[in-house]
């Protein structure tokens, strides 16, 4: 296990698109979604253990959550929590985790994951994150992890490679990005052979992705330039919602990944979804045979197909009648709704707020 080696763990997103059951007061990263008796943030922490020294560590989260970090992360110091003041997109967190671990150790090889993905083959997966580490200390590459794409997928992010000379196995130069195509377009790239997912899973040297903020994003690296100085003082929860404030609202797709050209991508197969909806829940749980998923609760399903459902612990339904559809009952609230028709969950809770002013 390399000292210079850190995990950044981005956990400020708000789940929306699994309501009723992610709320804003606990989004889907601090639920047992799979039933497995762990988190999703816990189970991603877990997986980097080995990795990673466990100081070496770090989960940027909004400051809403930094107790509840604790809470479930009891290993981890409160200083191994930053908190952002407000939500401005991955790479003002990107560049906010830098300046800390700058603070600390400026050789430092980063690794950079979301919190909330599913991982089956949790072996294969630390041997592909130990070799792009290997890479990343010999390159002054930015490295991203690429999935071979299963279907036409709509609601991942796309990258298209292109074969290089003299790259280790399994590692390609980056020719494009695309954000989430339409279902026209995914059926071109699935076909083509040419693209994989973008699991969202980064690796660099701190000096990499410094100099790559300097370039494409000096607006945003200056502003931390200047937080640096205040790490580890009583001014850093100050000069930390200056830096915040005046930070643009941008991801580090858009703002660097796309711009750069020292971006590779390493191709892996360990079994990976990002668990963005009730669809991809659905797609990565163990099904009957018709193709029905019940998550939690007690449910009779009568002339129903191709549906998931969950419900509170102790709860029973009797469900008849439906085809392809999505049941999720929560203390408060309870959703029926068409899969296809799930990218409107964000707007439905939109709707009750304005119709019933519901906080959730």
């Amino acid at each position: 296990m390399n000292s210079n080696t850190y995990c950044v763990i981005m956990a400020g997103g708000v789940g929306s698109r699994f309501w009723p059951l992610s709320t804003s007061k606990t989004p889907k990263q601090f639920l047992d979604i799979l039933g497995t008796g762990k988190t999703l943030i816990q189970q991603t922490y877990d997986r980097f253990k080995p990795i990673c020294p466990p100081e070496n560590i770090l989960v940027v989260t909004s400051g809403n959550y930094h107790d509840l970090v604790l809470e479930q992360l009891p290993e981890l110091t409160s200083d191994q929590v930053l908190s952002e003041p407000v939500r401005r997109n991955t790479a003002p967190c990107i560049a906010f985790a830098n300046a800390v671990i700058k603070s600390k150790n400026p050789n430092a090889i980063i690794v950079v994951t979301p919190a909330d993905h599913l991982i089956l083959n949790e072996d294969l997966f630390r041997t592909n994150i130990v070799n792009g580490l290997e890479f990343i200390a010999d390159n002054d590459t930015l490295l991203t992890l690429g999935i071979k794409p299963s279907r036409p997928e709509t609601g991942y992010g796309y990258i298209q490679i292109e074969e290089e000379e003299n790259l280790p196995k399994d590692f390609c130069k980056v020719k494009t990005f695309t954000e989430k195509p339409n279902l026209e377009m995914a059926k071109i790239f699935y076909e083509s052979g040419e693209f994989c997912w973008n699991s969202g899973i980064f690796m660099w040297t701190l000096k990499s992705i410094e100099n790559a903020f300097n370039k494409h994003l000096n607006e945003v690296s200056s502003l931390f330039d200047v937080f640096l100085s205040s790490v580890g003082t009583t001014d850093q929860a100050k000069h930390l919602y200056d830096t915040y404030i005046n930070c643009k609202n941008i991801s580090i797709d858009y703002g660097i990944m796309e711009k750069a050209d020292n971006v590779y991508v390493q191709m892996v197969d360990f079994g990976w979804s990002d668990l963005g909806t009730w669809t991809s829940l659905h797609d990565n749980s163990e099904r009957n045979k018709e193709n029905n998923v019940v998550l939690s609760g007690k449910a009779l399903l009568y002339n129903t197909k191709d549906s998931v459902v969950h419900l509170p612990e102790g709860k029973m339904a009797v469900i008849q009648g439906l085809d392809n559809y999505i049941v999720v009952q929560s203390d408060k609230s309870l959703l029926i709704c068409p899969k296809e028709n799930e990218q409107q969950i964000r707007q439905f809770t939109t709707d009750l707020k304005t119709e019933f002013g519901a906080d959730e």
